[in-house]
């Protein structure tokens, strides 16, 4: 509820996320991604609603789980986050060794004799310099941060991660190399989804690519085909990519609807230039793109 009305944040999303796969969720800022991923957690605000289901392998339902199960069994054992905003979850009285020193003991015990070694693997895997970890979280650069959270993620090695922007603050060189580390907990079997801008990385790690806009799933693609031939099938999805400097650098016209005034039918229209009367009616997923004419524009993409 928002001023009294109901905005819906997140509509109709569906999509499953394997073992041993990424799956990237990509979209501009406010489309939803970052709420779907407190949904998943149990980290909404108090007051927000949510309905329908997320199953993991063993039936348990993340939407309908409660608090003490959701603390005691799933966040970090279960399913690992990278968050959004690391400085607002990394504890500013203690120092990153400190609570790197506490995760290793709860998540993955080691002998007190090894338990040193064990906090520098750790901080290694996310690219944090050894030298800072005596450091409080206020003594931190932003990239740093993010590096802290991201260790601080994968020291239990749950089998799920969710990553939302996991390469914020990062230059490219330690983009790379965090998107590196997180497919290789992919390739260890694990499952990753990966909440990003960053579309470089995404084509880097991602084994599919879901797109998200005003609140829904656009597009569900092969991350081969997304980011190569014959490329996204739906007109927002296309805009993404050429707004890219290695592409034709060309932004997308306009700007995202707010979610609490939604146009009529395909939310994108207002900046789309195939729009239509037929665009006027919202347009159904078919498992692959929620769009009138993302099989029409080039017969070849049908």
């Amino acid at each position: 509820m928002r001023g009294g009305r109901h905005i819906a944040a997140v509509t109709d999303v569906s999509f499953d996320l394997a073992a041993g796969e990424c799956l990237a969720l990509v979209g501009e800022s406010g489309c939803g991604k970052s709420v779907l991923a407190s949904a998943l957690l149990g980290l909404l605000p108090a007051g927000a609603e949510c309905e329908g289901a997320a199953l993991l392998d063993d039936g348990t339902d993340l939407i309908t789980a409660d608090e003490r199960l959701l603390a005691r069994t799933i966040r970090g054992r279960r399913i690992g986050l990278v968050p959004q905003s690391p400085a607002a979850h990394l504890t500013p009285v203690r120092t990153v060794h400190s609570q790197l020193t506490e995760t290793v003991q709860e998540l993955k015990p080691v002998p007190r004799g090894e338990l040193r070694a064990a906090v520098h693997t750790a901080a290694g895997r996310a690219a944090f310099p050894a030298d800072h970890l005596d450091r409080y979280p206020h003594e931190l650069s932003g990239g740093l941060a993010q590096r802290a959270a991201t260790a601080l993620a994968l020291v239990g090695d749950a089998p799920l991660l969710l990553a939302d922007e996991p390469t914020t603050g990062l230059d490219r060189a330690l983009v790379e190399r965090t998107a590196d580390e997180l497919r290789r907990t992919v390739d260890e079997g694990r499952a990753l989804l990966m909440i990003t801008h960053d579309l470089a990385a995404a084509a880097r790690i991602a084994d599919r690519v879901a797109v998200m806009y005003a609140g829904r799933i656009v597009e569900l693609a092969d991350a081969t085909r997304f980011f190569g031939e014959p490329g996204p099938l739906h007109p927002y999805a296309r805009g993404l990519l050429d707004a890219l400097p290695e592409r034709s650098f060309q932004p997308i016209p306009g700007m995202p609807p707010e979610l609490g005034d939604l146009p009529a039918g395909c939310a994108f229209a207002p900046r789309c230039d195939l729009a239509d009367a037929l665009c006027g009616t919202q347009p159904r997923f078919d498992g692959r793109a929620a769009c009138h004419h993302a099989h029409t524009e080039d017969p070849s993409r049908a």
